[in-house]
This record gives C-alpha cells, structure tokens and sequence, in this order.
C-alpha cells in the first residue's frame, strides 16, 4: 500500500475506533487511547517527520470530530510523533518493554494534557481526572503490547525492523 494510502487508513481506523467501539468502554471507566497509540506506532513505524504529520493530521481531524477547540490534541499528537519517531532510531522496536513504555508516556502526556482542558477553573476534579489518565495509561500500555505481539505473530515478522536502522522514511 502506498505510504499515504496506509496514511489515511490508520487515522480513519483510530477515529473510527475512538468514536464507536472505545467511547462505550469510556463511559464504563475503560479508557483506551486510540489516538495515543496510532500516533506512536505510526512514529515508531516510520520516523519523526512522518510521526508529527501524522500526530498534527490526526488530532486536527479529532478536533473537528468532537468540536473542540482546534489544536487540542494536534498541538501534542505532533509533539508525540516527533518525540517518539526521533527516539525509534536508537530503540529496539519490536521489544514489548520498549513499546510499553513509549504508550504508556504517549498515553499519560496526551490524556494529562486532555485533561488539563476539562478542569474549567475546578481544582476539585484534579484527582478524579489524574485517576483517569492513569487508568487510560495503564489500559492502552496493554492492550496496545498485546495487539502488537499479536499482530507481529499474524504478519510472521517484525512490524519495525531493527534498532541499527533508521525509522523507514517513506
């Protein structure tokens, strides 16, 4: 598939996800970030240029999707898909503990930032929404580990190649 073909199909796929199936397990308490975590795979996948596009482009569209300020979540799925795209030169990649850590920073950044909007002048909700992103750090730490092991054994290879080469610039 062509670079922005791939592009495209993982951005609608997270805000489809993020939209349908996720938002009922929200409102139950289980918060899994799908932006977070596109946003990473994607940097770690393909580099730091290709990461903050695809961050920007990604949280521009969950911005006009929940009719939220715009640059809410663009502003740091930018600064995440540069920060992670730069690092995933120097990571092993396809190391479960190296893709739990980068979700879980991308994750607990993105939903204490999200959070940080939600307050509206009311110290009292700080430790329900600090709860909260921890819950959604812990979630999407996990289950994104999971899905990736499990995706890396489908496809019989390694999703990202190894940490002597650079993140593929396509």
């Amino acid at each position: 598939m062509r670079p922005i073909g791939a592009f495209l199909l993982m951005a609608a796929v997270a805000l489809l996800l993020r939209s349908t199936a996720l938002s009922s397990l929200a409102t139950r308490g289980f918060i899994v970030d799908a932006l977070a975590f596109a946003t990473v795979v994607w940097a770690l996948r393909h580099g730091d240029a290709w990461g903050a596009s695809f961050g920007f482009f990604l949280g521009l569209m969950a911005d006009l999707d929940a009719a939220h300020a715009l640059g809410r979540h663009a502003l740091l799925l930018s600064l995440l898909g540069y920060a992670v795209g730069r690092l995933a030169g120097t990571l092993v990649r396809d190391s479960a503990r190296t893709q739990v850590a980068m979700l879980a920073a991308g994750t607990l950044a993105h939903q204490l930032w999200s959070s940080a909007f939600e307050l509206g002048g009311g110290y009292a909700a700080i430790p329900y929404l600090v709860g909260r992103s921890l819950i959604a750090t812990a979630l999407t730490s996990a289950a994104g580990t999971v899905l990736l092991a499990l995706l890396r054994r489908l496809v019989g290879r390694p999703l990202f190649g190894h940490a002597s080469r650079p993140a593929k610039k396509d």
